[in-house]
């Protein structure tokens, strides 16, 4: 009973952590624009960990990105540290200045983002495959509340909370870089 009090107090400790949030004051006086920095190719390193701090899957991403004036698409392929391989593709739709909205397989409904000087915020539900520990691949439902910052020219950081039932259960950390 005292581990079982112990595993959810931590969780609760852990919703309870400081998260960003779009009234933040801006750190630099970049402009992100996602159709400028995502046009042409990426590659990204990241991980996920979960809420206890345990890193529980790296993988690099190879992103391919084109725009129509209207419609970003990305095309994200990524190499998990344990060999196996996912393809992504989104489809976004800028819908105002600073605003998005984005659809992509496994995407629950619309995912919607704002940005905000140096800083993107998107959010949406998915249906992620996530390996299980008999090498089957089993579907998860979470959510995102992505952040990404742009550090420079060439260089975005994002950092994704994610949930599930609404209880936080990590993060993932990853890095852009824009080639060429």
């Amino acid at each position: 009973m005292r581990n079982v009090i112990l595993s959810l107090s931590l969780v609760l400790l852990a919703a309870c952590t400081g998260k960003p949030n779009a009234d933040d004051n801006l750190l630099s006086e970049r402009k992100l624009d996602l159709e400028n920095f995502f046009v042409g190719t990426s590659v990204a390193h990241g991980q996920f960990q979960d809420v206890f701090g345990t890193v529980r899957r790296r993988f690099d991403v190879t992103i391919t990105g084109t725009f129509d004036g209207q419609v970003l698409r990305l095309i994200e392929d990524f190499v998990y540290e344990d060999g196996a391989t996912e393809q992504r593709v989104w489809t976004l739709t800028k819908t105002g200045a600073d605003r998005w909205e984005g659809t992509a397989p496994g995407v629950e409904g619309i995912a919607t983002g704002i940005e905000r000087g140096d800083t993107f915020n998107w959010r949406y539900s998915i249906d992620l495959p996530v390996p299980s520990a008999d090498g089957t691949v089993e579907t998860v439902k979470v959510t995102f509340d992505d952040w990404m910052w742009l550090l420079s020219d060439d260089r975005l950081l994002n950092r994704a909370y994610v949930k599930r039932f609404g209880v936080d259960i990590g993060d993932v950390i990853i890095i852009f870089e824009k080639q060429g």
